[in-house]
C-alpha cells in the first residue's frame, strides 16, 4: 500500500479503505499495516505516522501509513525505539495472517470464479492473451498461493467482454484484490450500490469517480 512522505500541514494520502462490518477485515488490516509502519520507521530512521480515520457518514474505515518530514518530526516528538512486535502482538498477527489465507480460498473457490483456462475459452482468446490482459488491467485476476490465478465470470459485461472501466480501476485502485472489494462492495457515492451493479446499469463514469474518490480519501 502506498506510503506519503508529508509534513504537518498537509494531508496523508488514504493507504487503505473498508466498509466499516468488515471487523475481522479491518483488525488484519490494522495489523498489518502496524507491522509496516514498524519497518518502514527503521528503515527510515524517523519517526512514521500511524493513523485510522472512522467515517460514520460514508460508512467506511481508513488506515494510512506517513513517512514525517524528520526535520518537523523529531522536533515535534522525541524519537522512540519502536523494537519488535511482542509475542501477543505476533500471535494476533498470524491468526490475522491465517484467517485472510483462508478467505481468499474461501472466494477463489467459488463457483463463478474461473480458472484461466476456463476464461479464455469463455472470452474466445488464448490463455496467452487472457494472461496479457489481466497484465495490462484490462481484465481482473486474483492470486492464490495453491489455486493460481481466478478470474470473476461477472467481470463480463452483457455483450461478453470486460467492462471497459477495468483498466481505469486497477490504474486508480493499484492491485487486484483492491479492485475485487470495490466492486463486491456497497458505495455511498453510488447510492449504495456496489460499484459491479452500477456498472451493469452502465455508470462507468460514476464508477470511476468513486473510486477516485476513494483514492483520494474523499468519502463525501
Amino acid at each position: 500500500m502506498p506510503v506519503t512522505k508529508t509534513t504537518a500541514t498537509e494531508t496523508p494520502n488514504i493507504a487503505l479503505s473498508m466498509k466499516l462490518p468488515r471487523k475481522a477485515d479491518f483488525e488484519k488490516a490494522l495489523l498489518n499495516q502496524y507491522t509496516k509502519a514498524v519497518q518502514l520507521s527503521q528503515k527510515a530512521g524517523h519517526q512514521v505516522s500511524f493513523r485510522v480515520v472512522v467515517d460514520p457518514r460514508a460508512g467506511a474505515q481508513t488506515i494510512s501509513i506517513v513517512e514525517e518530514d524528520p526535520l518537523v518530526g523529531d522536533s515535534a516528538f522525541p524519537a522512540e525505539e519502536a523494537g519488535e512486535p511482542d509475542d501477543e502482538l505476533k500471535a494476533a498477527l498470524s491468526d490475522a495472517r491465517e484467517r485472510g489465507r483462508r478467505r481468499v480460498a474461501e472466494i477463489l473457490s467459488e463457483d463463478d470464479m474461473l480458472s484461466a483456462e476456463a476464461f479464455s475459452d469463455l472470452l474466445g482468446v488464448s490463455r496467452v492473451t487472457v494472461n496479457t490482459k489481466r497484465q495490462n488491467g484490462q481484465v481482473l485476476g486474483l492470486d492464490g498461493a495453491k489455486r493460481g490465478f481466478r478470474f470473476p465470470a461477472w467481470q463480463l459485461d452483457q455483450d461478453g467482454r470486460p467492462y471497459a472501466a477495468l483498466p481505469k480501476l486497477h490504474e486508480i485502485l493499484a492491485g487486484a484484490w483492491a479492485v475485487y472489494r470495490f466492486l463486491v462492495s456497497p458505495h455511498g457515492a453510488l447510492d449504495g450500490r456496489t460499484g459491479l451493479d452500477a456498472l451493469k446499469r452502465g455508470q462507468d463514469s460514476d464508477v470511476v469517480a468513486a473510486a477516485e474518490g476513494i483514492a483520494r480519501g474523499d468519502f463525501r
